[in-house]
């Protein structure tokens, strides 16, 4: 594929103006001026859960808007780090330029993986031959639990640490769930090991979820989304009757779940 046979004028011309409006805002605004790579660290991660809201919604304006946030920041951390003469944008686009057509030798050499497995059981290859270190290693520490469980079994499965059948995995699932009942029934003060036995089967049941070819993640956001919309339905209707919310009893709580479920 010849790269230079694309126009790229449009895109070139967009990212050259935001290059000059952040070298601009850099050297003019005090706020700009003042910020460090660790001072915005954070203002990054919550740009990332934004994007990610706006994904969920299928807000498509949205998540342009947010995306156009992220670059933002990729090419303030890269004045940023031009100034320490440690890097700048034009070595991050280098770098991760190099690093895809390296990790894509079924695209940009003779390796064959014509289905998508194959691609990511080339990749973690590829990843750990550049490093030496382990397979993990590259899981960051600060994920959130339930995304470092997947992302965690996906590299292992990369490299044929995996079940062969799902109705291995979910067996798994069984058994762990069959552990957790044996603590209550032996040992329901033990919470130290009902801890650790819920945390298996949290993780067996991201690995079903994984082997399912469904995002955990993605499974959790929706059944949050659920939950809230029909206990704000139930809120409503107890509203609507006069009722004391924090008088009702169980039995109440359970009409008014089945009644909601019936709508969504």
């Amino acid at each position: 594929m010849d790269l230079a046979s694309f126009s790229l004028e449009p895109e070139l011309l967009a990212f050259r103006k935001l290059l000059l409006i952040t070298n601009e805002l850099r050297e003019r605004c005090p706020w700009d001026r003042e910020q460090t790579i660790e001072s915005i660290r954070h203002l990054t991660i919550e740009e990332v859960h934004e994007l990610s809201s706006a994904i969920l919604s299928g807000d498509t304006e949205e998540i342009k808007k947010e995306l156009g946030d992220l670059i933002m920041h990729v090419v303030f951390y890269s004045r940023i780090a031009s100034e320490m003469q440690k890097f700048n944008i034009a070595d991050v686009l280098k770098g991760i330029s190099e690093k895809l057509i390296r990790r894509h030798p079924h695209v940009y050499g003779k390796v064959d993986a014509d289905n998508s497995e194959k691609v990511k059981k080339n990749w973690e290859k590829i990843k750990l031959s550049e490093t030496n270190k382990s397979v993990l290693d590259g899981v960051p520490l600060s994920l959130p639990s339930l995304i470092k469980a997947f992302r965690i079994q996906e590299k292992v499965a990369g490299v044929g640490f995996d079940w062969t059948d799902k109705k291995q995995v979910l067996e798994k699932v069984k058994e762990e769930i069959r552990e957790i009942e044996e603590i209550l029934a032996e040992a329901p003060g033990n919470t130290e090991r009902l801890s650790e036995e819920i945390g298996d089967a949290l993780f067996a049941l991201v690995n079903f979820s994984r082997f399912s070819k469904i995002n955990p993640d993605d499974a959790m956001e929706k059944a949050n989304r659920k939950f809230q919309k029909r206990f704000i339905m139930m809120e409503d209707m107890i509203k609507k009757e006069g009722k004391d919310i924090s008088k009702l009893k169980m039995e109440e709580w359970d009409l008014l779940w089945e009644e909601v479920k019936k709508e969504c």
